[in-house]
């Protein structure tokens, strides 16, 4: 199979879809890597490198998407990129589609075949291709969250871990999946009171065990969830329901209730983000204040740390590109029921159930999908 990575054209995404390393395991099962030049230069891998890994380095992003028979990136594609696909191609990246209708409505009249890492499923109900980044996203909440508190930010001036004599900052963070135990960890490491909540009761048992007394773990419900945000000096959304838009679970109303220069960090926002008040931020300007409250809303935050991130992802996603290559996308989605709960559009329908309730679209089960495919 041909496989094209085109480099990523998001404000201040230095991600890559596949590293040298990724790309030598790739070439050496027989198929064709096209690499956009310097499309790994953010993360600090040269041409060269990939050459040496057995890429072929192409000039531009036209010519990788008009070559390549399987597209893999790392952020969903842009309107520029969107229009470069043709029928029958296949793309391999987040999509986060829930909350995007006009990325939707041009994969589907692409007629492409779009798998979303996001909803790629493993046992237990995991999510192997999103883990690492919520692993990445929920630790690299504290460090944004602690630098909101800054004076300098419109924060209100506080330290997270505080200092002798001087109280600790409030950290209520909701949702205590990968995003939120990593949000916990890097919390409680730098001192500050921390609250998680969910509405789980094995996850809030998990995470008393993981952390004993470091932690608070509340039942999330009305009351407890606003009693934890109206009373935090920072919170963290790390809210996830797999292909479908985040609950808005924190209202305009807590946030005018919050104390004024705090701040709240909405890891959830690709999929619409759970605070009423959020709106999507970049790199470039990742701040904005409502009601006196800084908010941090950055849909990429992990391409801020894109070394680590680009090498984590690769990690997760290279046995998939590999089944993908080996097999073709029908057998191999066939094949393995975790990597075709991934299919969310193919040939002009959408076969994710929760995007198309999402987005008010019909859509066609993946099997029956596959069948006419």
């Amino acid at each position: 199979m041909k496989i094209g990575v085109p480099k990523e054209i998001k404000v201040h995404e230095y991600r890559v879809g596949m590293t040298p390393a990724s790309v030598r395991e790739v070439c050496a099962q027989g198929h064709t890597v096209y690499i956009e030049t310097t499309a790994g230069i953010g993360i600090g891998c040269s041409d060269a490198e990939y050459r040496q890994a057995g890429a072929e380095i192409l000039p531009d992003a036209d010519a990788v998407f008009a070559t390549a028979d399987m597209i893999v990136k790392v952020k969903e594609p842009l309107a520029i990129e969107r229009a470069k696909l043709r029928a029958g191609q296949l793309l391999f990246t987040y999509l986060h589609l829930a909350p995007d209708m006009a990325q939707t409505e041009d994969l589907l009249a692409s007629e492409a075949v779009c798998i979303a890492y996001e909803t790629v499923t493993g046992p237990n109900n995991s999510l192997p291709l999103l883990a690492p980044m919520s692993e990445v996203a929920g630790r690299m909440s504290i460090q944004a969250g602690a630098a909101c508190l800054e004076k300098s930010q419109g924060g209100v001036g506080l330290l997270l871990g505080g200092v002798a004599g001087v109280a600790p900052a409030k950290v209520s963070i909701i949702g205590g999946g990968v995003v939120g135990s990593n949000a916990a960890q890097m919390a409680v490491g730098l001192g500050a009171e921390t609250t998680i909540l969910d509405n789980n009761i094995d996850t809030l048992r998990k995470l008393n065990a993981q952390f004993g007394a470091s932690v608070k773990t509340v039942y999330s419900n009305q009351q407890n969830l606003e009693d934890a945000v109206v009373g935090a000096d920072l919170v963290i959304g790390g809210v996830l329901i797999p292909g479908a838009a985040a609950p808005k679970l924190v209202s305009e109303a807590m946030i005018q209730a919050m104390r004024p220069g705090s701040a709240v960090v909405d890891v959830a926002i690709d999929q619409g983000g759970c605070f009423a008040t959020s709106k999507v931020t970049t790199h470039d300007a990742p701040t904005y204040i409502v009601d006196d409250v800084v908010h941090y809303c950055v849909g990429n935050m992990p391409g801020a740390l894109a070394r680590t991130s680009a090498f984590a992802l690769n990690n997760a996603t290279l046995p998939y590109i590999l089944r993908l290559a080996n097999l073709g996308y029908k057998r191999a989605l066939q094949a393995d029921l975790h990597l075709k709960n991934g299919l969310n559009v193919i040939h002009g329908k959408v076969t994710n159930e929760s995007v198309a309730k999402s987005l008010d679209l019909s859509f066609i089960s993946q099997d029956k999908a596959l069948e006419i495919a």
